[in-house]
């Protein structure tokens, strides 16, 4: 199922989501120009899960500590259909995640969802080697979020049924819940598989690790002066 938009207004104009989407958009095309030389910024820059446990883990020595690798990572990308997937899915539900906390408490809110889900990948790949990019896990917490706050949004979803593509409009807690399970399941079956080579393709773990950090902090923090609440039917 693919979103293609959802039926709930925001409240305020996303300036912080459309801030993160043109700075991950201009770190991709930074990435892109780099050529050969990308495989060796990506040690130097992104989280390598090994390189915090064993000192020369990685093939390239890293050029910043360990601590902020986990937050420059979020901001790199593996290749067009990375970026624009994690920038489609923040561009529908970052600006009503936006609305409910503000401007300055969403970016925090962000931030600190994508180093919750690396640390998930960390803890669960300890001895990988191979560099952790991709907003996603922050977005995953952003997705979270927006389950909790606004459950009963309708999101116009493709839906391919056989050889046929039907536009339907679901629940958000239908999609989401569906959207999670995937990650859970898909996560599951990585554990049979060695650390170095589960780490190789997607980072499931750090998806539901940003997905609950989400959910569960979006209910710690405080609603933005003047939010209003909306009901769906």
């Amino acid at each position: 199922m693919i979103p293609l938009r959802d039926r709930n207004p925001s409240g305020t104009f996303p300036f912080v989501t459309i801030f993160l989407i043109v700075v991950n958009v201009l770190v991709f095309l930074y990435q892109l120009s780099l050529g050969r030389s990308l495989p060796t910024f990506l040690y130097q820059y992104s989280l390598v899960p090994a390189r915090l446990f064993y000192d020369s883990a990685a093939p390239v020595a890293a050029s910043i500590p360990g601590i902020l690798s986990f937050f420059s990572s979020m901001f790199f990308h593996g290749g067009w259909l990375h970026i624009i997937g994690n920038m489609w899915y923040l561009w529908i539900f970052g600006d009503n995640v936006e609305d409910r906390l503000g401007h300055g408490m969403f970016i925090v809110f962000y931030l600190v969802c994508g180093f919750v889900a690396a640390l998930f990948h960390v803890v669960l790949n300890p001895r990988s080697i191979v560099p952790v990019v991709g907003a996603s896990g922050a977005i995953a917490g952003v997705l979270g979020a927006y389950l909790v706050c606004y459950p009963f949004a309708r999101v116009l979803t493709l839906v391919p049924i056989f050889v046929f593509i039907q536009l339907v409009e679901i629940p958000a807690i239908f999609f989401l819940v569906l959207w999670f399970l995937l990650q859970f399941f898909s996560g599951t079956l990585t554990i049979a598989v060695t650390a170095e080579t589960a780490a190789g393709g997607v980072a499931w773990w750090a998806h539901v690790g940003g997905f609950l950090c989400g959910a569960v902090i979006i209910k710690l923090l405080p609603q933005r002066k003047g939010f209003q609440r909306r009901r769906f039917s």
